[in-house]
């Protein structure tokens, strides 16, 4: 990616991180990156795979998870905070994007349980055609991830609960079964059993993140596809749209397996 183009959004994110409480638009968003705004859209689009708009809610959600494991704070104040007038609009975004409403996210820590069912989006299955998507997760020599999480998501955001989700212990084959027709994303993240359930993407090149792959996306027409999906993992950048999904719950599912 060119240096002006990548040195661009990066001002932009960082204008967004830096004003989640306030209302931000596209023209400020083209301001800030010094392109007209019809040609930063596009490029802000080219360079994160999300049209701005969709990555500064998915910041909002992203704060307002580490608010609700890490303070006191109301889920009214919290929702002010990130940048909704409406309490009601914010938990009900945070229940589609996250997976769980914000109050049980508090409650749990984002632990829904070690079943698969209860993890994946059971009502999205109800669909013919249920077919596997497989592959292999391969990692550098400097990074052998303890457990890596593999999700499929009907968006580039990984965000509400997947469709279907495994999980491996360091990195290798996997298989994601009962998958619906639809075209998907593939998304795996490797992780401590330790992390914290909130994983941001790095500021800054010394700002070590989590590691992350994705693949798509992969079309599914009916149960005799069974398309290959290889993932190779590398260090989250801040050019990652932030990851919603109740990461906790990925991790009861990883530590059972």
């Amino acid at each position: 990616m060119d240096e002006v183009v990548e040195g661009a959004v990066k001002r932009v994110i960082d204008l967004m991180r830096e004003n989640l409480s306030e209302r931000i638009t596209i023209d400020d968003m083209a301001r800030a990156a010094m392109f007209s705004k019809f040609h930063f859209s596009r490029v802000f689009l080219r360079a994160t795979g999300v049209s701005p708009g969709r990555f500064l809610s998915a910041m909002r959600l992203e704060a307002a998870k580490r608010l609700l494991r890490s303070t006191q704070l109301s889920v009214t104040d919290i929702s002010h905070q990130v940048g909704y007038a409406s309490v009601g609009t914010f938990s009900s975004r945070f229940r589609s994007c996250v997976g769980m409403a914000p109050s049980a996210y508090r409650r749990l820590g984002g632990v829904v349980s070690a079943g698969v069912d209860d993890i994946v989006d059971t009502a999205a299955l109800h669909h013919t055609g249920l077919a596997t998507i497989s592959g292999r997760v391969f990692s550098s020599p400097s990074h052998l991830p303890e457990f890596v999480v593999i999700a499929l998501f009907p968006g580039p955001i990984p965000q509400g609960l997947p469709v279907a989700c495994t999980a491996i212990e360091g990195h290798g084959q996997y298989e994601l079964t009962d998958v619906p027709a639809g075209t998907w994303y593939v998304l795996a993240c490797s992780f401590s059993p330790a992390a914290d359930d909130v994983i941001p993407a790095p500021r800054s090149a010394e700002d070590r993140g989590p590691y992350v792959g994705t693949y798509g996306p992969v079309e599914i027409a009916s149960s005799a596809d069974s398309p290959r999906a290889d993932i190779t993992l590398r260090p989250m950048t801040a050019l990652d749209p932030p990851i919603l999904l109740a990461v906790n719950a990925a991790r009861s599912l990883s530590m059972s397996a």
